[in-house]
């Protein structure tokens, strides 16, 4: 089964400094009806102003991996961790049993855009950890790059849960099959141009729920880019 949800009914606040766009409930969105998707507890696209960011604020027990779009990241961490990401690279943070930390835009004239996907782990209290992928093959097109998984994979930031992230970057005209497997469930937006996925047209902020056994073709007619977040099925 797939369901696409229109990128205007996905919630939307604009903060001043920063604008926040919440797939699940979140923050100042409020939704019992849309808490989560499987373990994917958000999905939150923030896009902040030049010199402006999260100030030191604490998470736990969640696993967090970011996605720089556009723009500079400047990640800092009460494990001691500082780095800076460019469009394409990721970090994940391990919240575990008790973490802090910043995420700012520190230049002078370029927006940020990325992207937090929020993953329930499969165990509480894990020990909290940091780590950064600069992601260059994402310059190839057509591909699904593997980001994170819950099985150990080189070069794929490995999770606690059984659950798989990717990306993928769309060159006109070539198209690329994704299958969905029985039992399992990916959650995709289109963060940038428009494809489409067997005879749905996805936008840029469009969504799709994709659950049980399906076969899909991605073709776009313009540069495109997409997340999944692939799951077990839950209820």
């Amino acid at each position: 089964m797939l369901i696409k949800i229109p990128g205007e009914d996905i919630f939307i606040k604009d903060y001043g400094w920063h604008t926040g766009r919440f797939h699940f409930a979140f923050a100042d969105y409020e939704d019992p009806q849309n808490m989560q998707f499987g373990v994917l507890r958000a999905l939150n696209e923030f896009v902040l102003q030049p010199g402006n960011g999260f100030e030191t604020h604490p998470h736990s027990e969640m696993e967090i991996i970011s996605y720089c779009v556009e723009g500079e990241l400047k990640h800092v961490d009460s494990l001691g961790n500082s780095s800076t990401l460019q469009e394409g690279d990721i970090q994940y943070l391990c919240a575990g049993s008790g973490i802090t930390h910043s995420e700012h835009n520190l230049t002078s004239d370029r927006k940020l855009r990325f992207f937090q996907i929020w993953i329930a782990p499969d165990e509480s209290l894990l020990e909290p950890k940091y780590q950064c992928l600069h992601h260059t093959q994402l310059a190839s097109r057509c591909n699904l790059h593997h980001i994170a998984s819950g099985e150990d994979r080189e070069d794929v930031i490995q999770i606690a849960q059984d659950a798989n992230v990717y990306a993928a970057r769309f060159a006109p005209d070539e198209p690329l099959v994704y299958i969905n497997d029985r039992g399992r469930q990916t959650y995709l937006v289109c963060l940038e141009g428009g494809l489409m996925a067997n005879d749905l047209d996805l936008s840029k902020h469009d969504a799709l729920k994709i659950s049980g056994e399906e076969q899909i073709r991605f073709l776009s007619a313009e540069d495109s880019h997409i997340l999944l977040i692939e799951m077990a099925a839950h209820q």
